[in-house]
């Protein structure tokens, strides 16, 4: 599964602009005409694969897939080439590609905004079986996302249709509250946006992507002068931050459990297999994350059910307070604007060799353009170490 990892951030680096521009619109229109053209799937229309699982009484995946972004694309590719251990499963459902956030029921779906690429699985009425997609930092796809997570993911889906509607009111908890917003461009920041993609023209610049919508959401707190949540600033942590390490290959089956962590103190042994976090069903590593995502941040018991040498066995996954800042969100697009007010756009991470006393922060990125260069203006260089700040040299004051 290494063919998942890709990276052409080099090629950005080394085009000008103007010819990058045309090279993403290029990839947008090229999508559109190969999806289209294949027919396997349902491009961009949500309301028509809605209106036709209904008539066929079928359930529907929804793959939500930023086409310029590139970390996941070995990923999509592989789905939408109808690979052959996804296509008999596939078959079994009626298919979207969404390409854009323009538009989209925040109501229904809601997900780690952070990511390009991300599955639902639902009933025709808007039910949710399951999600997919997890991401820790775009060069840890193969320890996040897997083929054969997604197809068992995809099983697991069809396992809960079939029982649908009886087990409708356990789902119930795979949806969360009414958004601030009922569709993207209804946040202040996002305004300028239509509801739908241009049909020609700028296309690119027409879309809203999925991170500026984490983006919208900040800036509504700071418009509001409110305090940020911790679940707006630390949203879907990833299991690991808690000590689970859960295999990308199945369902949610625990390889290896860290010391000395909630997890460890839960009581998950390495060969669990978690069927239920918090009463929501697992088809994957991003129910667990939508499970952690709707804990209280101030601390909470997660009860958790797991097969374990044949039997069920319950355990309790204890969340202290500010369990949240745990996880690193330093990989999140949505950072860079927290990084910008508070850091001048610099991501700072503590050396090895750091004092135990006194202030050592490295320069480990400094931003280069606009608002987020306010650092690099003032004279920060990656790599430089700060050992003290407006005549400070104890980080806790």
């Amino acid at each position: 599964m290494h063919r998942l990892i890709v990276s052409l951030f080099v090629f950005s680096l080394v085009v000008t602009p103007a010819v990058a521009q045309n090279a993403r619109e290029k990839k947008v229109r090229d999508d559109k005409i190969k999806v289209e053209g294949d027919g396997f799937w349902i491009y961009n229309d949500l309301p028509k694969a809605f209106a036709e699982a209904k008539a066929k009484s079928k359930p529907v995946v929804v793959v939500l897939r930023c086409i310029p972004c590139e970390e996941c694309v070995k990923l999509d590719d592989e789905l939408v080439d109808q690979n052959p251990t996804l296509r008999p499963l596939l078959d079994n459902f009626v298919r979207v590609r969404v390409v854009s956030t323009n538009g989209l029921d925040l109501s229904l779906f809601q997900f780690d905004t952070d990511q390009s690429f991300a599955v639902f699985f639902l009933n025709a009425d808007g039910a949710i079986y399951g999600r997919y997609g997890t991401r820790s930092h775009r060069t840890n796809w193969v320890g996040d996302v897997s083929i054969e997570g997604l197809a068992k993911a995809m099983a697991g889906a069809l396992d809960l249709h079939k029982d649908y509607p009886k087990n409708k009111a356990v789902l119930a908890v795979k949806r969360g509250p009414a958004p601030a917003f009922p569709v993207p461009e209804k946040f202040p920041a996002l305004s300028k946006y239509g509801s739908t993609l241009a049909a020609t023209g700028n296309i690119v610049q027409s879309c809203i992507h999925c991170h500026q919508i984490g983006d919208a959401v900040k800036s509504y707190y700071r418009q509001r002068k409110e305090v940020m949540r911790d679940d707006v600033l630390f949203p879907y942590p990833h299991p690991k931050s808690l000590g689970l390490i859960l295999d990308p290959k199945e369902r949610a089956s625990v390889t290896k459990v860290e010391a000395d962590t909630p997890a460890a103190n839960a009581g998950f042994l390495t060969g669990d297999v978690i069927r239920t976090l918090a009463g929501h069903p697992l088809l994957s590593p991003a129910d667990v994350q939508w499970a952690l995502h709707r804990a209280d941040a101030g601390g909470a018991k997660l009860p958790a059910v797991v097969s374990r040498g044949g039997k069920e066995v319950t355990v309790t996954l204890s969340l202290p307070a500010g369990w949240r800042q745990r996880d690193d969100i330093s990989w999140r697009a949505s950072a860079w604007g927290l990084r910008r007010m508070v850091t001048g756009g610099m991501l700072l991470e503590t050396p090895e060799d750091a004092p135990k006393n006194g202030m050592a922060l490295r320069a480990k990125h400094v931003g280069q353009y606009g608002p987020h260069a306010a650092a690099k203006v003032a004279g920060f260089l990656a790599g430089d170490v700060i050992v003290s700040f407006d005549g400070k040299t104890d980080l806790l004051r």
